[in-house]
């Protein structure tokens, strides 16, 4: 049995570039999904967050839309609440990485209000990253790596090939123009080999221990990938 670290935002809204605050928190099936999979494979799953909030689901990850109807959106809502590690999370500045075997961040836009730039994540990361450990991020989520830089103040990630969601996606999904910035800009910004796949499909992406998807979609081959880097 493995212990995995999962860090999730502790943001419930996204602050815009107008000022306004569009509510958000992590993307539900980012979580659920390979969440049950590291349980159904006998793993033990940690879950952190700044200053130990309770994270918050993303409204629209819950709906009928995004879930193929309404027992689709019973199902997710079901499964999030059957994640019992959601309501007492750990404090991530608390966290050290040496008690675990694997991090996975899911994603959702609550990591680019808080955890883009979250000292104490940017630790956990850098960390990770240089353990060897395998280090799982998935859509929204390396929006956290920004936050992660070496000694000499240089992204720890520049020059990895990473899988996130893509500008093209933000545009399609509406939020584009009300951003204060985009992911795949900042990203290329901090010296990060964006790989890009057709929007809306799944993408993973793995670079050494790194392992990493495009949206919601490669939520569930991510977790593979996970799962067969833990033995």
């Amino acid at each position: 049995m493995a212990k995995i670290l999962m860090v999730l935002t502790g943001a419930d809204s996204w602050t815009l570039k107008d000022g306004t605050k569009h509510p958000t928190g992590f993307w539900a099936e980012e979580a659920v999904v390979p969440y049950q999979v590291l349980k159904a494979a006998g793993h033990e799953v940690t879950v952190a967050t700044p200053g130990g909030v309770v994270p918050t689901a993303d409204a629209g990850s819950l709906s009928a839309q995004v879930n193929g109807g309404e027992d689709g959106a019973r199902q997710m809502s079901d499964a999030v609440a059957a994640m019992t590690e959601l309501r007492s999370p750990l404090t991530l500045a608390d966290v050290s990485v040496d008690d675990y075997d694997a991090v996975f961040y899911p994603g959702g836009h609550g990591p680019m209000e808080d955890l883009a730039e979250d000292a104490d994540s940017g630790r956990v990361l850098s960390t990770a990253l240089a353990s060897g450990k395998p280090l799982a991020v998935v859509c929204h989520g390396p929006a956290a790596l920004l936050a992660a830089h070496t000694a000499d103040g240089t992204s720890a990630f520049a020059g990895y090939r990473v899988a996130a969601f893509t500008n093209e996606e933000e545009v399609q999904g509406g939020l584009a123009d009300k951003a204060k910035w985009l992911l795949e800009d900042r990203l290329l910004a901090d010296g990060v080999v964006v790989d890009k796949a057709a929007p809306w499909t799944p993408h993973v992406v793995v670079d050494r221990n790194l392992i990493t998807g495009q949206n919601p979609m490669s939520s569930a081959p991510l977790a593979a990938e996970l799962l067969k880097a833990l033995g």
